[in-house]
């Protein structure tokens, strides 16, 4: 679909909807190595779960100002005291096991620093340091899970890892650029920029060893 701006753009996206045109144009599918940018996604993700993407995108902001800036570091010593003030406050989802889910997963990105030297590392090392970018065309169906996806998430729940099915998987990795499923024709098809200015991602253990 082709905009007033003369902008191509995914079918699916409202030309009327600006919090919708922004999370396309600027969200969905840029990647990063930013930890706590990272973080932030898998918890929003891990909420969505069985409720609608768009009434959780809407809290973002305020998610953000009550897990610390989304700090893997902080979140990981929230205490019971912490959770119940969270579960008490109504401009967040209040979800226990969701709640609960968002603090153990700082905790399990904490161990996989430990490992790893950091969650963007342990991540990227899955696609090889760089984006996969599909060639969807507009009249087919994106899938909702991928064997990447599904290997994934075994790795990541057997790492601790809550709310992380495959098909929560996919739609993260979707959202932070490990994989970019922007329609072929959309401005934001293609290998996109890292938002956070970083170097080059490392490549897998496996990938250095094959170099």
């Amino acid at each position: 679909m082709t905009y007033h701006d003369g902008l191509q753009r995914c079918w699916d996206v409202p030309p009327d909807d600006p919090m919708k045109l922004e999370y396309h144009d600027r969200e969905w599918g840029t990647p990063t190595r930013d930890d706590k940018r990272l973080f932030e996604f898998l918890a929003l993700s891990g909420v969505q779960a069985g409720l609608n993407w768009w009434g959780v995108w809407r809290r973002r902001e305020a998610y953000r100002k009550t897990f610390d800036g989304f700090d893997p570091a902080k979140v990981a010593h929230y205490g019971d005291a912490k959770l119940a003030a969270l579960l008490a406050d109504a401009s967040l989802i209040r979800n226990r096991a969701k709640m609960g889910a968002i603090i153990g997963n700082a905790e399990a990105i904490q161990r996989v620093r430990a490992e790893h030297g950091s969650f963007a590392d342990y991540l990227w090392g899955f696609v090889d340091g760089k984006p996969m970018v599909n060639g969807w065309r507009q009249n087919v169906k994106l899938p909702a899970v991928t064997p990447l996806a599904e290997r994934m998430s075994r790795d990541m729940i057997g790492r601790g890892f809550k709310f992380v099915g495959p098909t929560i998987v996919y739609a993260y990795i979707q959202s932070v650029g490990l994989v970019n499923d922007h329609y072929v024709g959309c401005f934001r098809h293609g290998v996109l920029p890292f938002d956070d200015g970083a170097a080059k991602p490392k490549a897998s253990r496996e990938a250095r060893k094959k170099g």
